[in-house]
């Protein structure tokens, strides 16, 4: 029972329990989107979504920093109980997301025509899937927004803040998808809608919520704006997360494009199995998000013992969160590919490909918490250089190796991409736990 758990443990799952519930509203989503695409007449509405929704993975998770490293640094300022720098940290950052956000929409058409000749779907996805982009660009500040204003909440441990906003806002966009698709028959193009309508309002909630929190004492003052170097210096403190997150998400987009290239069918069957990687990764990452809270608070109260206690908890859980899973999948996985899609081609391939999708919990999990440990201590050049030994160093000579293998080379690849982070990044978190290191200034 949760009331004879250790504090720590209590600490851990009062924090994730709603991060993992706002988490599962993400994948739930691309549920929601799926089985609404996935029962049309052709498979090329679900591609095209599939396509579209990675393309802006890469575009918005490129800027992913702004929620990554403020959760970071707003959880060390907590621990200091620094009221101004944690004021001055959500400001600066809300700010930048708005700028680059505006960037985005002024530059968007170059971006997603080169993005969509990268992947290379067939002609009648492209079509379909620029018609969606060009949509959905008109959410990035929202989006941006949202990023800042979720890492700030974890930061300073109000998880209910995250979890309000988006399963308001995902809840108003499963109602307009179904609206949208299947009421007014508007296909991706009613996807697309409903997500840019959901975003500003996620957004919106946000911002109340964010403006119930601010520490009593801090007012408005023109010290809080700081000036352009302050800027430029959130910039260069995540530039290494950036770096990491554009390398992840662009092994995504490159087994998006290989499973393109291999027609519409593996395509969405592909789409499908990817959308369960999400709901694992989101489940699990409640762990993480809590890890990175709890980490970075006790690295500012300069606690080493209170680190330790924090990291096995949430070894400890996470890992009984990845069995959990693993047993879902291979025990309901055909059943809940059927309920995705009514296209006999794409479920028959999904199936085909299903055993790859068991490795994936217990392959991930280490990397997803690992993740959460590293951001809390803000230890974001060792993300980017294990990111890109595992990317360049393992995905890349796997896929490359086992490509005769068609599109089971490309899932063992990516398996291969989960274990070579567990390894590169538990290596590191044993060197610094052995050195001291968590602890230095960097």
């Amino acid at each position: 029972m949760t009331f004879n758990l250790p504090a720590t443990d209590r600490r851990l799952w009062a924090l994730a329990w709603p991060l993992m519930l706002t988490n599962l509203t993400v994948p739930l989503l691309g549920l929601v989107d799926t089985a609404v695409l996935g029962h049309l007449e052709s498979p090329e509405y679900l591609g095209a979504v599939a396509v579209g929704a990675n393309l802006f993975s890469i575009l918005y998770w490129t800027f992913g920093f702004m929620r990554m490293g403020t959760t970071g640094l707003a959880a060390q300022a907590w621990g200091k109980r620094d009221s101004f720098s944690q004021v001055a940290l959500l400001l600066r950052s809300v700010l930048l997301a708005t700028g680059i956000g505006l960037l985005l929409i002024l530059f968007h058409q170059p971006l997603i025509r080169i993005g969509l000749a990268l992947m290379n779907p067939s002609e009648g996805v492209t079509e379909l899937a620029a018609e969606y982009a060009a949509i959905r660009i008109w959410s990035a500040p929202a989006v941006l927004c949202q990023y800042t204003l979720v890492g700030w909440l974890i930061g300073t441990q109000f998880p209910r803040g995250p979890m309000l906003m988006l399963i308001a806002a995902n809840g108003l966009n499963i109602v307009l998808d179904i609206l949208f698709v299947t009421v007014f028959g508007w296909n991706s193009r009613g996807v697309a809608i409903a997500t840019v309508i959901a975003e500003y309002g996620a957004a919106t909630i946000g911002f109340m919520i964010v403006l119930t929190r601010m520490p009593e004492g801090q007012t408005l003052t023109r010290a809080l704006f700081g000036s352009l170097g302050d800027y430029l210096k959130i910039l260069q403190v995540n530039r290494y997360i950036m770096v990491r997150t554009i390398a992840l998400l662009l092994v995504l987009a490159f087994f998006t494009a290989q499973g393109a290239r291999q027609g519409d069918t593996i395509l969405a069957a592909n789409a499908v199995l990817i959308t369960f990687l999400l709901l694992i990764s989101n489940a699990l990452d409640g762990f993480a998000n809590a890890a990175e809270a709890l980490i970075g608070e006790a690295i500012g109260k300069g606690s080493r013992r209170r680190f330790r206690v924090v990291f096995r908890s949430a070894l400890r859980w996470s890992l009984w969160g990845a069995l959990l899973l693993t047993i879902v999948f291979v025990a309901g996985g055909h059943l809940l590919i059927a309920l995705l899609t009514g296209i006999e081609e794409v479920r028959t391939t999904a199936w085909r490909y299903l055993p790859w999708l068991w490795l994936l919990p217990f392959t991930a999990v280490w990397g997803f918490l690992l993740d959460g440990v590293f951001i809390g201590a803000t230890r974001t050049r060792d993300m980017q250089n294990t990111m890109l030994f595992s990317a360049l160093g393992v995905f890349a000579p796997a896929w490359w190796l086992t490509t005769d293998w068609g599109n089971h080379g490309l899932w063992f690849s990516l398996i291969s991409l989960m274990v070579a982070r567990a390894l590169s990044m538990g290596w590191l978190c044993w060197s610094h736990t052995r050195n001291g290191r968590w602890f230095e200034s960097q």
